[in-house]
């Protein structure tokens, strides 16, 4: 077990072993915060650059502000991607349609690429024993290329998976008019939890203040509309004394 630990933390693996440990933690909160991955979020994507910019995303999200679970959960489409009203697409955006950053979950292609990249270099170098010199910094390098044709390979099944989840499922569920309780302080333009009892079942959603008037944690709320990219609620007090 100490040589494992010694391998996994080594000069030339400890950059992806630790990597791997944010990733992992990242899903674990994710998963036990309860985020509702929308795989069908609206957003319009423009890949071109400008000459002064070098990456100009153009979302429906308000504010044009993406929160970290924006990046984790937005599906990037290849239609959008090839809009033909757009010039034409650079390299680098040929290479993230062609390993599956688009098209899928960009926190799930990434993932499975850190996970492959960090199996193929840790195994590599144990076999070799390079863990500790030059050759294995290259091994680690050079893993990058192998490892995103692993990761295109990987990924494809899931596309079709990711496409027709949900296509035709239940209804959803209306929210607007319902009233609940906020789980945070919320102001301004600040986002935040709150919960809403529908059938007898809770359900947590993402709230902003509606004309960013502050609103106190377990503070009674009511739902008056739903953001344009569907990620949250804007919500106002709902005070009955």
């Amino acid at each position: 077990m100490n040589h494992l630990i010694d391998i996994l933390f080594s000069p030339v693996n400890i950059t992806l072993t630790i990597l791997m440990i944010v990733l992992v933690l990242y899903w674990i909160l994710t998963m036990v915060s309860g985020v509702d991955f929308d795989l069908d979020v609206d957003v319009d994507i423009d890949i071109d650059v400008d000459a002064d910019i070098d990456t100009d995303f153009e979302t429906n999200i308000e504010g044009g502000n993406v929160d970290f679970q924006d990046m984790a959960t937005t599906e990037i489409s290849e239609k959008s991607a090839k809009n033909p009203k757009k010039k034409s697409l650079k390299w680098w955006q040929r290479l993230l349609i062609f390993f599956n950053f688009i098209g899928l979950p960009f926190m799930f292609t990434f993932t499975c690429w850190i996970f492959i990249w960090w199996m193929v270099t840790t195994i590599t170098t144990t076999i070799t024993e390079s863990y500790e010199n030059s050759l294995g910094y290259t091994i680690m390098l050079f893993g990058v290329f192998p490892a995103l044709m692993l990761t295109k390979i990987f990924t494809a099944p899931f596309k079709g998976f990711f496409k027709n989840l949900n296509k035709d499922g239940d209804k959803a569920i209306e929210i607007v008019g319902r009233r609940g309780i906020c789980l945070s302080k919320i102001k301004d333009n600040k986002m935040g939890s709150a919960e809403v009892v529908v059938d007898h079942t809770p359900l947590a959603i993402y709230v902003k203040s509606l004309n960013g008037v502050q609103i106190d944690y377990k503070e009674p709320i009511i739902i008056i509309k739903q953001s344009k990219d569907k990620n949250y609620y804007y919500v106002q007090s709902y005070k009955t004394n």
